[in-house]
């Protein structure tokens, strides 16, 4: 069992009025808490790291409870997801990958009973490296108008020994959606999928 040594915590969130077109009745709001913590394994290869996933899961499930609250505190609000990871030069990506059952479970676990895959993108990289963090809908992958990505990073991390940890959450779709294919409202919530 490894500490959870936190350096610093950003949240961030922007809202969307318009992208040119007409501004929405409601406009699209954007996402994302970001952790930086010590890296265990920097510096050195270690052959069994997965125990570091049961380590990093309340450290999710909290950062996924404070970005919902940021984005207005209602969990029934939140329609699209995604996940990063950004580790430090010392690191490899394989450190970053430990993030993804503890990040992508923690946001399942907060917004109740959303079935579709967590995406995530992760990357090694030195300070004030950014990271786009795609996101698709909650409960069904195909719903082309959630397809979407945040931008994220901190000017200062990762330092080598560290990893940067994100996760986005937004509102709704695109705003001026109009590429067809399924749509939110069509959603069967049987796979995660469709």
């Amino acid at each position: 069992m490894s500490e959870i040594v936190i350096r610093k915590r950003l949240i961030q969130v922007e809202d969307i009025f318009h992208e040119g077109g007409t501004p929405a009745k409601q406009p699209l709001r954007r996402g994302a808490v970001l952790c930086v913590i010590r890296n265990p394994f920097a510096g050195r290869y270690v052959e069994d790291i997965a125990g570091f996933m049961d380590d990093l899961t309340p450290l999710g499930v909290t950062m996924a409870g404070s970005l919902v609250k940021a984005l207005g505190g209602d969990a029934k609000a939140i329609q699209g997801y995604g996940k990063g990871a950004i580790v430090g030069a010392a690191g490899e990506l394989e450190h970053g990958a430990l993030w993804h059952v503890p990040g992508g479970y923690a946001m399942r676990e907060i917004l109740g009973d959303a079935k579709a895959i967590v995406p995530s993108a992760k990357k090694v990289g030195g300070p004030g490296t950014r990271l786009d963090v795609p996101v698709t809908h909650i409960n069904a992958s195909y719903v082309r108008s959630h397809f979407d990505a945040m931008e994220i990073g901190i000017p200062d991390a990762p330092r080598a020994d560290e990893i940067l940890l994100a996760l986005v959450m937004t509102t709704g779709a695109r705003i001026h959606a109009r590429v067809g294919g399924l749509k939110a409202g069509e959603i069967k919530g049987e796979d995660g999928l469709r």
